[in-house]
């Protein structure tokens, strides 16, 4: 049987956790005090008038890094909840993590050779 009131304290955690940001936002935008003189609405950097566009390119190879990182950030999430219940998965599971690392393995092999990985 289903019952909704084994979850009284997820829809108050989801409700508490959604609150205080809002309130937080509604709280600093009456707090806090409002200038628009020219000085606060142009750009800072270090103490210097600034010189030329906002906009500047960046290299491809620099989202090429973090997006080789944030894949193998996401494997270490994958494996650790593995890696601590080892002895009690099987080897099923052993396998299908094992494939699972190999298809990094080939990615990073893959990004390696493309030369995503290389900052020259």
């Amino acid at each position: 049987m289903f019952l909704l009131y084994e979850y009284d304290i997820f829809w108050a955690f989801l409700i508490i956790s959604s609150v205080i940001p809002i309130f937080a936002f509604i709280i600093s935008g009456i707090l806090a005090p409002i200038s628009k003189r020219p000085e606060k609405l142009s750009s800072y950097e270090s103490g210097i008038e600034p010189m030329g566009d906002a906009w500047l390119q960046f290299r491809i190879c620099y989202y090429m890094f973090a997006l080789v990182f944030v894949i193998f950030d996401v494997e270490t999430v994958f494996l650790y909840p593995w890696a601590m219940s080892f002895d009690v998965l099987g080897v099923s599971v052993f396998i299908e993590a094992l494939i699972f690392v190999l298809i990094l393995i080939v990615g990073s092999i893959y990004a390696w050779r493309k030369g995503a990985l290389e900052w020259s």
